[in-house]
This record gives C-alpha cells, structure tokens and sequence, in this order.
C-alpha cells in the first residue's frame, strides 16, 4: 500500500506523509517536555507508532539538536529549543523571571507563570527556590488542560463566557472561577497532580498573552498566605509591563 494512502488511513489522515511526520515531530517533542526521559521504546509507545518510526524521528531531531541522547541512550529535549524560544514572549519572560525568583525564594516553593495555549495552560517560565534541597518540579513547557489546576482556573477567570465556549465547552467554567474573581486567587488540590497543591493569580496586563503566576507544593499549605503572595507578584509583574 503507498505510503501516502496509510498515512490517511491514520488519525488526522488528510495529512500528507510530510505534514504528519512533521506533527509526529512535535508531538514527540511536547511528550519529552511532559513525561521527561524517555527510552526510544516508550516514546514510541507514547506516539503510538512502531520503534522504526519513532527512531527516524529522533534521528532528526537529534540533528537539529532539538533531542539529546546520553550514553544510557536516554532521550531528552536539547540545547537548541532554549534557542528557538528565547524571543516567545520576550517582555513577559523579562518581567516575570526576576519576580517569580523571589516569589520562590520567599516561600521556599517553585514559582512558575503559566500562559494561555488555546485550551490549554503551558509553564513559560519556572523559578526555584534557593537554599532548599527539594522542591516539586514545574519544567518550561509543561502543558495541561485550562479546565484544571490553579493556573488553569486563573486563566479562565481571564476569559468571558462566549471565549470559553468558543474553545469548545458546553460545561460550565470551574467553581473555583469565581472565587479568583472574589479573592483574586485560584487554589486546587489532587487535580493536575495526586498530593500536589497550586495557588495562581491571574497576570492581568494589556498587550500580552493570558498569563497566570503559580506555586506547587505537598501537603496542605497555609493557601491564604499563598494567594497573598501570588497576588504581589502577579501586581509587580503587571507593573513591569506598563
């Protein structure tokens, strides 16, 4: 069977052969940015493709440096996709790094800013704390639905109720939407992640992308003080904006 009648037999099968290798690409590089490390086998896995393919696709990657593989064989994202995202949103990055490092140095908890993709909510930028031996981790790049999390609630309650049904959602925003409308601060428990707690503010600024200031932590934080302090840096971060 020609290559390009399998390729549209697949999912998206209008794609040419070219156009899904291509998502394929992004794709796999989105999954090391979410799961981490990752052994051919279980990329493939992930991607849902045979080894022999996901192996010409790291190939590839490996030759534009966007993937590196160590001795053990292990894959992880490479040195030049800090190239190609230096410049993504330039001004918001500049504005939030130093902010969210002393949010973090403060609380001794990761900071991070999480932006509006589409329906989903992307970590732009994370800070961790100095001077503590452990901490969760928050990894650029990492993405989650809107629907859930404290970003993702602070991000919706940016949004109007035609932009949320326009992202396709007949339910409702989150409960929780209101009360960032209220208090200035979403918080959530267990639900991006099993034992994990995020507080965010929504960073209300003209002529940026949706964007939101967060910290994770274990157990069952004091989330009032939490929310006052995400709320300073989300204020000191629109500051630097205007």
């Amino acid at each position: 069977m020609p290559e390009q009648t399998k390729a549209q037999r697949e999912p998206g099968g209008s794609q040419t052969s070219g156009s899904q290798t291509l998502s394929r690409g992004l794709t796999a590089l989105s999954l090391l940015a979410d799961h981490g490390t990752q052994s051919i086998q279980s990329l493939a896995d992930l991607l849902g493709v045979h080894r022999s393919v996901a192996y010409r696709l790291v190939r590839t990657l490996e030759e534009h440096r966007l993937v590196v593989r160590d001795a053990a064989g292990m894959l992880a994202l490479g040195p030049q996709l800090v190239v190609l995202a230096r410049d993504v949103e330039h001004d918001l990055q500049s504005a939030s790094l130093p902010q969210l490092q002393q949010l973090a140095d403060e609380l001794g908890m990761t900071a991070f800013l999480a932006v509006r993709d589409g329906d989903d909510a992307v970590t732009l930028a994370t800070a961790v704390p100095r001077g503590v031996n452990a901490s969760v981790a928050q990894h650029p790049g990492h993405r989650h639905p809107l629907a859930l999390g404290a970003p993702g609630i602070a991000l919706q309650a940016l949004l109007s109720d035609a932009a949320w049904r326009d992202l396709g959602h007949d339910e409702p925003m989150h409960p929780e939407v209101e009360r960032v409308r209220t208090r200035g601060y979403a918080v959530s428990a267990n639900e991006v992640i099993q034992g994990i707690t995020a507080v965010g503010a929504p960073v209300r600024a003209r002529g940026t992308t949706d964007a939101a200031v967060a910290v994770v932590t274990v157990g069952e934080p004091d989330t009032v003080q939490l929310g006052d302090a995400v709320q300073r840096t989300a204020r000191a971060i629109e500051a630097e904006l205007r």
